[in-house]
């Protein structure tokens, strides 16, 4: 009898090299070339909006200081903390370290940023619904003072 062996990955997953495996759930994905981030990061898409399920899925690496804008999210936003430190603060409230199995609901329509702490690696998943007016609205770049306050646990 002759078995035949079959690995699974999740929809969008590709395999890893030796180098790029270490510790991650994902791959580190391309980099991110946009002007709604400070540093670099990187993304690896899970699972890409289609017609019958409009809710992107990806996977984001943060280099330690790396940051979004302050953004909302029409339809809101869940993101699951995966590794390293990083940072989530919504507008109005205390700058909230996340930490490997933190997961955050960011409210529809509420301003908030996200990214890595400054001597840290982040990694999260972030689940983002389409709405018919769009997903993401984009605002102002996050200060180096609203940054660098002192972050509170959860």
């Amino acid at each position: 009898m002759v078995w035949l062996g079959l690995v699974l990955l999740p929809f969008g997953a590709q395999a890893q090299s030796h180098s790029d495996a270490n510790d991650a759930v994902f791959p580190r994905g391309e980099r991110l070339e946009s002007p709604h981030f400070t540093g670099a990061a990187w993304v690896y898409t899970l699972a890409p909006a289609d017609s019958a399920f409009d809710i992107p899925v990806a996977h984001v690496t943060f280099a330690p200081g790396a940051r979004t804008d302050w953004h909302r999210h029409l339809g809101g936003q869940v993101l699951l903390a995966t590794g390293g430190t990083g940072y989530y603060q919504e507008q109005g409230k205390p700058l909230r370290i996340l930490r490997k199995g933190d997961a955050v609901k960011c409210p529809p329509h509420v301003p908030h940023w996200h990214g890595a702490a400054p001597e840290a690696e982040f990694t999260q998943v972030a689940i983002t619904p389409n709405t018919p007016e769009g997903r993401t609205l984009w605002m102002q770049k996050v200060t180096d003072e609203e940054y660098h306050q002192p972050p509170q646990e959860k």
